[in-house]
């Protein structure tokens, strides 16, 4: 082979091998996560650290959404939800809770009223009067006191599901409050949550609003390189139990709900988060 012809062929090897290398890193991106600057870092070439993976991530609340079965998903400015006409509640909630955002204003609480933004109109509050269940907040008001409008947006029907009395001022109160004290404490975390629907439930009013036996709430924080992920699985009723006890994998509350709730994370990285049901790396005190 002539020099000249030599260098072509190796000139086209380093342009194919570059345009490689882009695709990879813009598909890498599109997944929601990039790698770190670093090149002499552990996970330059893929490995492990310390179990998790070295990561710098980047994405917008709405880059994590979970799948949605109805493919009914409403945006409100500080949190989304997939809508179920069925159950006529969320089958999930799910927004960031900043650190920033941990406020208490004292508010004045407004009346609930209905999602113009659900197509099919979300459930009329007065299915709850008379019911003896609570209208039990997704996402809480008390996560978003920073500011009066995404305060109110919490009033929404579509973020309420029937709650046991007991339960929603109890232990699910004290798992809500929990989850601020991460936000302040891990510098914000990922919330989703909402209940474990299915056609067995009991429903209440006119439109059959059903009442999960059991509400789910899955946290992930992103802060610096360090990813974490826990679930937490609640029977509806009254509970004095500390909160660890309702601890299980994510992967648990997935099989429970059929919803995908990471499918933006890669798939290695994913399934390694969603297994985990160890709660070292969570503060119980």
């Amino acid at each position: 082979m002539s020099f000249n012809r030599m260098k072509k062929v190796i000139g086209c090897i380093i342009i194919v091998t570059t345009l490689y290398s882009c695709k990879q890193e813009v598909s890498n991106t599109q997944k929601g996560f990039a790698p770190i600057a670093n090149e002499n870092s552990e996970y330059a070439n893929g490995s492990k650290l310390k179990g998790e993976y070295k990561r710098e991530f980047h994405f917008a609340t709405n880059d994590l959404l979970p799948i949605s079965t109805t493919n009914t998903i409403v945006k409100h400015n500080y949190y989304s939800l997939s809508y179920n006409e069925t159950y006529e509640q969320a089958e999930w909630v799910a927004y960031e809770l900043k650190k920033d955002y941990i406020k208490n204003n004292n508010f004045k609480r407004p009346f609930f009223i209905e999602d113009t933004k659900v197509e099919t109109g979300s459930a009329d509050w007065r299915n709850y009067k008379n019911s003896n269940y609570d209208k039990g907040h997704l996402c809480p008001a008390g996560d978003m006191e920073f500011s009066m409008s995404a305060y109110n947006d919490t009033f929404f029907t579509s973020n309420i599901s029937p709650q046991d009395k007991q339960f929603n001022g109890g232990i699910w109160n004290r798992l809500e409050q929990k989850v601020r004290y991460w936000a302040v404490k891990d510098n914000g975390v990922y919330v989703v949550t909402g209940g474990v629907l299915n056609n067995s439930l009991n429903t209440i009013g006119k439109e059959n609003v059903a009442v999960p036996q059991y509400f789910y709430k899955i946290l992930m924080n992103r802060s610096g390189n360090r990813l974490k992920m826990i679930g937490f699985l609640m029977p509806n009723q009254p509970s004095d139990q500390p909160l660890y006890k309702f601890v299980v994998s994510v992967d648990t509350i997935e099989k429970l709900t059929g919803i995908n709730f990471f499918p933006q994370l890669e798939d290695r990285l994913e399934n390694q988060l969603e297994a985990n049901k160890d709660y070292k790396d969570w503060s119980f005190k």
